[in-house]
């Protein structure tokens, strides 16, 4: 059980796939302008990482190496489908913001190269975690990317027609928030904060290594 908590827990700090690997920055940029958008996107993501993980990691012993990408492919592309045709028909209004980066999730970086350096070489379990954390911390950085553009670009963040959250009359958003220019700042802030703490998460397991050696010398 710990290994599993360890695999999750990377995809939520040391590995996460956009503030540390920097794949997946297309999309991320692209949709992270709105809160409601970003959130499903990141729904998505998780279900498509989650259940092609499951089967590549079922299908490892039996997909030949040789044809194991269009292999790949071809799962990830089942999923997305799921995902494209439920969300046009349940959230027609979320599925015309996403528009063209549903079907290509497809080809997203994260999906299938979690695929490739992961899950075929791993059994289910650990491949489900994989999935999984890297969904949940793709889905957090989209998040508090999209919900910091659209409060402070619009003064606003409206989920599904509700005001969630927003600024007084008087506030004046600035425009270039919701632009790529302002995306690239937000996100390089949040570059930074992620390796600070990931430094300060690593330090902290140093000391704590130290601390238990010691305290076994101590006992011999």
């Amino acid at each position: 059980m710990s290994e599993w908590i360890s695999v999750f827990k990377r995809g939520l700090s040391i590995d996460n796939p956009l503030t540390v690997l920097m794949i997946g920055l297309c999309a991320t940029l692209a949709v992270s302008t709105k809160f409601e958008g970003a959130f499903f996107m990141g729904l998505a993501v998780i279900f498509v990482l989650t259940m092609s993980a499951i089967l590549v990691s079922a299908l490892r012993h039996v997909v030949p190496e040789k044809v194991r990408i269009p292999v790949f492919i071809v799962i990830i592309a089942s999923f997305v489908t799921v995902v494209d045709l439920m969300m046009k028909a349940f959230l027609p209004t979320v599925y015309d913001f996403l528009g063209v980066w549903i079907p290509l999730i497809v080809v997203n970086c994260i999906i299938l190269g979690r695929a490739e350096a992961f899950s075929y070489h791993k059994p289910i379990r650990l491949a489900i975690a994989d999935g999984l954390g890297m969904g949940v911390g793709f889905s957090v950085v989209i998040i508090l990317l999209a919900s910091i553009r659209e409060l402070f670009g619009s003064g606003e963040i409206v989920f599904l027609g509700t005001r969630l959250i927003g600024f007084p009359s008087w506030y004046q958003a600035p425009n270039i928030i919701l632009l790529f220019p302002g995306a690239f700042i937000i996100f390089g802030f949040m570059v930074a904060g992620t390796i600070a703490l990931n430094r300060r998460m690593g330090a902290r397991k140093v000391q704590t290594s130290q601390h238990c050696t010691i305290e076994e010398g101590g006992r011999s």
